[in-house]
Parts: structure tokens; sequence; C-alpha cells
């Protein structure tokens, strides 16, 4: 670290200057995505300059997705935004291996649900029926990348509520169960409340984005799931061959 120095511009601003030289270490490789960065108090010392004013360049970066900040662990230099499947369905645990990186899940919540009128609607069943309900988060490489709130049809998957969904996703049950014949997706832009900005460790000002998914087998509703990520973190897409083109 005893080459990261200011530019010494007086024109340019000492907060600037720290975010400039911080950058080029990430641009010409010498700190790699991933890679967590010195701490505040070994920058300050470096640069010579107080902590305080390290804190401002590095909060910046963070909300430009330069850097990543894990609480209790350090300061990272951020990775691409990976990218979830649209079309297909695919477990974040099988896209995690395919990019080479570990998975784990973090179940909050199992359990036997009464369908409010909202879940009603969604589940096409009667206000007050039967449902199981789980909250999940799941981590690569140790991030949160991604909240999930699922609902299921108990009369079509009634083992669900026996599944330990830290040793298998409820992407992976629910196909090798019912491969469903429907699927709906809708993805919109959200702010995150207290509650998911705590569980993907991001500022409440981090915008994510929510991504609702509804399968149907012989026309019912299986299962409803709200998957929310990160905007700094993921992005949502995918591709397909139109089976004719006009």
């Amino acid at each position: 670290m005893r080459d990261l120095a200011l530019s010494g511009d007086k024109s340019v601003p000492i907060y600037q200057q720290i975010k400039d030289a911080i950058c080029q270490k990430i641009e010409q490789g010498i700190w790699l995505p991933g890679q967590m960065i010195p701490s505040e108090n070994q920058l300050a010392e470096a640069l010579s300059v107080s902590r305080m004013t390290i804190n401002r360049p590095l909060r910046e970066l963070t909300a430009d997705g330069v850097l990543r900040r894990v609480h209790g662990l350090g300061t990272f230099v951020a990775e691409p935004a990976r990218r979830a499947h649209l079309i297909e369905l695919v477990s974040i645990a099988q896209e995690s291996r395919q990019q080479g990186k570990s998975y784990r899940a973090e179940v909050l919540s199992h359990e036997r649900v009464k369908a409010s009128h909202d879940v009603s609607e969604l589940m096409q069943l009667p206000i007050g029926g039967e449902l199981f309900k789980v909250e999940i988060v799941h981590f690569q490489d140790e991030v949160p990348i991604q909240f999930e709130l699922r609902y299921v049809n108990p009369s079509l998957v009634p083992n669900f509520i026996n599944v330990d969904f830290e040793t298998t996703t409820t992407t992976e049950y629910l196909i090798g169960e019912i491969r469903p014949e429907e699927l709906e997706h809708v993805v919109k832009a959200i702010m995150p409340n207290d509650f998911i900005a705590k569980q993907l460790d991001i500022p409440i000002s981090e915008p994510c984005l929510k991504l609702s998914r509804r399968t149907w087998k012989d026309n019912e509703i299986v299962t409803s799931a709200e998957l929310i990520y990160p905007s700094s973190r993921y992005e949502l897409g995918d591709r397909y061959s139109p089976s004719s083109t006009s």
C-alpha cells in the first residue's frame, strides 16, 4: 500500500483525490474484485489524513457500486453484478455453482399460515385457507444476494413443510416434485424496508429488484414467490430462441 498516494492537485478536493487513488488501484488490477481493501485506519495512516476524511470517499464509492462494505468484515472491491434467469427455472444455488462460487442459505421462517386477503388473491385460494410459507436469505461467497418469500399450495406439494431448505433450494425441490406448466414473472424496482435492508446487508437507500413469480400445474397455482435482489449485486435477464420468426 506504500504506492497509494494522492495527486497533490490543490484544485481537487482531498476526498476526490482519495477516490481517484482507490479507483486507480482497481483499474490497474492491483485490487481485484472480491478482494478486501485496507481498513479506514490503514488508509488514513497511509495517506496522512484523518479517518473522517477517508469515510466519505468510501461511502460514495460504495454507493457507486465500486466497493462493497460488509458489516463486521470490512470493505471489498465489488464484483460484477450476477445475472438471474427470467425465462428458465434455475435455482440460485445452481447459478452460484456455475460461476464457481460458494452457496448457502439461511432459513428465517418455515411454517403453516392462514391466507390473508392479499395472499388468497395471489394464490387463488380461499381467505383463511392453509398455506406453507418460507422466508430464506441466499448467500453467494458469504454475501447475501437474494431474499425469498414464498407461499406454496399444500394440496399440491404436501411434503414441502418437511424439507430442509438449507440443504436444497425451494426451486430444486419444487421442480423435482411438480414440473410447472405455466410461469408468470413480473419485475419491478423497489426500495427496501428496514427488514429487507437488514437481511441483505444494504443501506435502506439502495434500490432493489423484485421478481414476483407464480407457477401453475393443472390450472392451479403451485407457488407464489417474491425474490428480492440488491441492485448493486444482481441483474435480471435471459436469452431465448423464438420457435418461429415472422
